[in-house]
């Protein structure tokens, strides 16, 4: 269900809870259908609207779109979104936050700000320089293989940093595909067998860390 504060997708008889961040072109379609799938495997997701409402449908329009973001309405607006998750009457147990591209950096920020962030869900994104130190969240990473925007060296930056801090980190990376190979809407990039693997090994860690109260990722992550 779409409103005025994003999108909201629940199983019947309810579950743990995910907050979505979505990439630089807005709220996309290709988002809210990623919150229905993860509704399918038992999670409550909700996508808040970071861009006000502004949808980019080109590169050129996503570029600007970013540009204009104000950091610190975007910090505010993914706040309140884990907050209306949190108070969400269909959530049962704890929550996760799941990032895609210019999303990731909005999730790792809100992992360093609530301790009860314990688990993060990355789509090719690294988010540049960042202190692992300051949060105790296990992370899942899904990367592509030909990807201008994440080169090689970047993840593997991210992948050092997090171990450097002791953090649990499972990074994945998916051959022949490029950014936005998870976004059913992005046309020009979609890979349905990739996305699938990702999707399957995302509800997989969400589900095992957010119902138990083992810390420890689980085996197949």
């Amino acid at each position: 269900m779409r409103a005025n504060e994003g999108y909201f997708a629940a199983p019947r008889g309810g579950g743990p809870g995910v907050l979505v961040l979505h990439a630089w072109w807005g709220l996309s379609d290709g988002i809210m259908r990623y919150c229905d799938r993860l509704a399918a495997g038992g999670l409550v997701a909700h996508a808040p609207d970071l861009a006000g409402g502004r949808i980019a449908r080109t590169i050129p329009e996503a570029q600007a779109l970013a540009g204009e973001l104000d950091e610190e309405a975007g910090c505010r607006r993914a706040a309140d979104g884990f907050a209306r998750l949190r108070g969400h009457p269909a959530v049962r147990g704890r929550l996760a936050v799941a990032g895609f591209s210019m999303g990731v950096w909005f999730a790792l920020d809100l992992a360093t700000r609530f301790e009860s962030v314990r688990t993060v869900v990355l789509h090719y994104g690294t988010a540049g320089p960042f202190d692992h130190g300051r949060h105790r969240a296990a992370v899942l990473g899904h990367f592509a293989e030909h990807d201008p925007y994440e080169p090689a060296e970047e993840v593997r930056a991210l992948e050092d940093g997090l171990g450097r801090a002791g953090r649990a980190a499972r990074f994945h990376v998916y051959p022949g595909v490029g950014h936005w190979f998870a976004e059913a809407d992005r046309h020009d990039a979609y890979d349905a067998a990739a996305a699938a693997r990702a999707l399957r090994r995302t509800v997989s860690f969400l589900r095992d860390r957010l119902q138990t109260s083992a810390v420890a990722p689980p085996e197949e992550w």
